[in-house]
């Protein structure tokens, strides 16, 4: 009698554990196809991001879906598209056809993307964009919701709020300038590197500048996108007597530039977009120089929301730098993990109605979608930020007590020292 209840006993515990490894192997993981140029800064920092998120939802149990618990499978997909689209295309219909991805997050180079979204399109694949920033990508929604319905844009900030921000920053700048110089009129000197991207940001400013901020055009100079050599552009700001340095630069002249400007000890504040000062090894390759730069950026050490500071300090710890704007996978793929659980499947359909609903704090701030499927920009939603190099640190010198909002730990913009001590003493 003995020996069959522990058969009993036995019989059971099999049944138990045959029935947990049937429920087990009934949650497969949710494919989620990580997308990005991967022998380059921006595919990497797509990749780190999406790593850390997936890593935390895994470690949590993973994503709630119905009854069930699904790991997240993350599909690493090299898109080569800053040297060749067609690359990217295969790229993308490979994750799509071959590894049968449920969802996509990353893209960077606007061209390619636009070719990517419609891949993804086809196959009713959501796609959260965290890179690319042309308009288009969004507007696409508007003119054809049907088709464009499974893209969302998370980051960077399209290219008309990055416009709006580069302008704030020159006019933050500019009110300093005039109040602690007491200078009226404020002479600005446009740099930007000859690329098509950057030419309506120049023909903008132009304008901009002397007819909405009552500042002064000082000149407009474009260097080579890889210039090694500044120095003939610098001698020649100097002599036009400007105050502001307003940058437009996302590739190595940046560097150089930055350099070179600090070495020479323009008296001039550099203002506007600067990608390579975005990085944490700035500071170490200007050895120093590129002290004040003040440039547009989405990370920083502060409190944006509560995640901010947790994301970015786990990100430094890990991988040794600062993340750059496409890290944003991270909070693209916690946005997808609360519309998945909230939609109860991955269905396409579903899932897309309940990132319409997102309202949602990320670690680059709080997240709604507008109709075009684009991130809300302004006051209490994203903004982006400013941040300055001081003595090695990157510093969120923007928003500070604008529109009612300053992040807590953000610090008041500074000029260069000597750019006030040379004014001071005109």
């Amino acid at each position: 009698m003995k020996s069959c209840k522990i058969i009993v006993v036995l019989m059971a515990g099999l049944a138990l554990s045959w029935g947990l490894f049937l429920s087990t192997a009934a949650a497969k993981p949710i494919k989620i196809g990580v997308l990005g140029p991967m022998s380059f800064t921006q595919g990497e920092g797509h990749w780190n991001g999406a790593t850390m998120a997936a890593e935390e939802v895994n470690a949590a149990g993973g994503i709630q879906v119905g009854k069930e618990k699904r790991e997240i499978e993350l599909v690493k997909v090299d898109t080569n598209e800053f040297l060749s689209i067609p690359d990217a295309t295969n790229a993308v219909e490979m994750a799509v056809s071959r590894h049968k991805v449920d969802f996509l997050v990353g893209g960077f180079r606007t061209e390619a993307v636009l070719v990517m979204q419609d891949i993804a399109m086809e196959s009713k694949t959501v796609f959260i964009g965290c890179g690319a920033a042309h308009p288009q990508l969004c507007t696409r929604v508007l003119d054809d919701y049907d088709t464009y319905k499974y893209w969302f844009r998370l980051t960077p900030i399209n290219s008309s709020y990055l416009g709006k921000v580069d302008f704030i920053l020159l006019g933050t700048a500019g009110a300093i300038i005039k109040k602690e110089l007491g200078v009226e009129k404020v002479k600005v000197a446009i740099v930007a590197e000859k690329a098509a991207w950057a030419d309506p940001i120049v023909a903008a400013a132009q304008k901009i500048i002397p007819e909405k901020m009552g500042m002064e055009v000082a000149g407009v100079w474009r260097p080579s996108p890889v210039a090694t050599d500044c120095s003939a552009e610098l001698s020649a700001i100097q002599r036009a007597g400007a105050h502001i340095v307003f940058t437009t630069f996302s590739s190595s002249v940046g560097l150089t530039f930055a350099k070179q400007m600090g070495e020479l000890k323009v008296p001039a504040a550099p203002v506007g977009i600067n990608v390579e000062s975005q990085k944490s090894g700035f500071w170490e390759a200007t050895n120093g120089a590129g002290n004040y730069v003040l440039t547009i950026n989405t990370y920083n050490p502060v409190k944006i929301s509560e995640f901010t500071i947790p994301f970015v300090e786990d990100y430094r710890k890990r991988y040794g730098e600062m993340p750059n704007y496409t890290a944003g996978t991270h909070d693209a793929i916690k946005i997808l993990q609360v519309a998945i659980e909230k939609a109860g499947t991955i269905n396409s359909d579903e899932v897309v109605k309940m990132l319409e609903a997102t309202d949602l704090n990320t670690a680059a701030g709080r997240v709604v979608f507008d109709k075009s499927h684009d991130v809300t920009w302004g006051p209490n939603y994203v903004t982006a930020l400013g941040t300055q190099w001081r003595d090695g640190e990157m510093k969120c010198v923007w928003p500070y007590n604008w529109e009612g909002v300053t992040y807590e730990g953000s610090v008041p913009y500074k000029l260069p020292p000597w750019m006030v001590e040379y004014w001071k003493n005109k």
